[in-house]
């Protein structure tokens, strides 16, 4: 099961009204009924670029800001989010992003490749794109990247990652704190170390640390990434490392049902309060927070229908075109786009005053995107459009699963005029 509180009957979603969708997004969207029922997402890179401007504004000078590209690995996006005042640098974790990285990121700026299970051929083709650290994970990486440095004649930076035994910020997600796939865990990090500091390949050169995903408490993960520092400061006095680079990771949240966002004026407030050692590059690399609101998702109604004591919206690309609803409990928003043409020789289905779960074509349960949410009114053939979809989107979707035809992408123009419906 992908979300067990979801498929609990947790509420999911909340309606929006219309007039809250952009008119050049709506336009995009409805474009696309002519080639079928609408599957797709409208990606503003601009918006994205912003976000990255305004989270680079407010970090200290000390601070190295670069993007985790698993987020939106759109090609526009990710070269949005590298204009002027932006992020500084990349973080990658596959061949492909890479192979992406190495064709926008301009000379000299940081990439980071991080994530788990890195095979050798995973690990040279990084370096081969000119990865600057690689953020190892266990023991059996540092050795295979001490094999990879003696063939190539090299010292290889490398960064290790940690698994903190406890963590003093919740998101929602946790790869720290608690047993996990990721990093090594914080007891055996110095017998670690002293494997890292006795292969000849290796250039030990700090630690990773990446806690939780969607935290929103700013005071919190400014202390976070305080604690990182001081740890890693600590650990590399005692084990003798020349400590060059932490990363805190990322994990700022998005709020998607309307409560409180990240501050981000408490975050640089307190951030500011730090003060890194020279020569220590203290990196933050989010993803979510600077792409969530550069993205919508759309999908057709397809089909209305009550089951027992339950009301159904069938559409066009459940989790096969937008899985994030099924693996994280987000009280996502929608709004119904009103479609006024109606060709099919029966009268056109329509619900209104209704609470619905929101489900895709694929044959399984799972295939839903929200649950009790109350409508107004839904007809076949309306659409149906998912804000702040710009992570964990298109990249992140199942859709292989049956073969239907995978979710389209439109990027709307920069500096496209933003108004609102009526």
């Amino acid at each position: 099961m992908l979300n067990p509180a979801s498929a609990a009957g947790t509420p999911l979603g909340c309606a929006l009204p219309v007039g809250s969708l952009r008119t050049d997004v709506a336009a995009a969207v409805l474009a696309h009924r002519q080639n079928g029922p609408v599957s797709g997402y409208v990606f503003d890179p601009a918006v994205a670029a912003e976000r990255a401007r305004q989270l680079r504004a407010a970090l200290p000078d000390w601070a190295t800001l670069l993007y985790a590209v698993k987020a939106n690995g759109a090609a526009l996006v990710v070269e949005a989010l590298l204009s002027e005042g932006g992020v500084d640098g990349l973080e990658v974790a596959s061949t492909s992003e890479a192979e992406l990285a190495a064709g926008l990121l301009p000379a000299g700026r940081p990439l980071a490749a991080a994530g788990p299970a890195k095979h050798p051929a995973l690990l040279g083709d990084l370096l081969d794109h000119g990865v600057s650290v690689v953020h190892a994970e266990s023991v059996t990486e540092l050795y295979r990247l001490d094999a990879l440095a003696r063939q190539r004649g090299q010292r290889i930076p490398v960064a290790l990652r940690v698994n903190p035994a406890r963590v003093g910020v919740t998101g929602t997600l946790a790869m720290g704190g608690r047993s996990s796939a990721f990093g090594i865990p914080e007891r055996d990090a110095p017998a670690a170390i002293a494997v890292a500091q006795g292969l000849e390949g290796i250039d030990l050169v700090g630690f990773h640390m990446h806690a939780v995903s969607g935290n929103r408490d700013a005071r919190a993960h400014a202390a976070y990434v305080g604690w990182v520092l001081e740890w890693s400061m600590e650990t590399a006095r005692e084990t003798g490392v020349e400590l060059r680079w932490v990363d805190a990771g990322g994990g700022l949240g998005v709020s998607y049902d309307g409560t409180a966002p990240l501050d981000l004026a408490v975050l640089s407030e307190e951030l500011h309060r730090l003060t890194p050692p020279a020569g220590v590059e203290v990196v933050l690399e989010p993803g979510r927070w600077l792409a969530a609101d550069c993205g919508w998702y759309a999908a057709e109604v397809v089909d209305l229908k009550e089951s027992h004591d339950g009301a159904f919206v069938l559409v066009r690309g459940g989790i096969n075109g937008y899985c994030l609803p099924a693996t994280e409990d987000f009280p996502l928003p929608m709004t119904v786009l009103p479609v006024e043409e109606w060709d099919e020789a029966f009268a056109r289905p329509e619900r209104t005053d209704v609470t619905v779960t929101v489900s895709g074509e694929l044959c399984t349960p799972e295939d839903v995107l929200v649950r009790d949410v109350h409508l107004d009114r839904v007809r076949v053939g309306d659409v149906l459009v998912f804000p702040q979809a710009g992570a964990y989107g298109y990249e992140f979707a199942l859709r292989d699963f049956l073969g239907h035809p995978a979710p389209t992408r439109t990027f709307l123009p920069a500096g496209v005029p933003a108004p609102s419906l009526p």
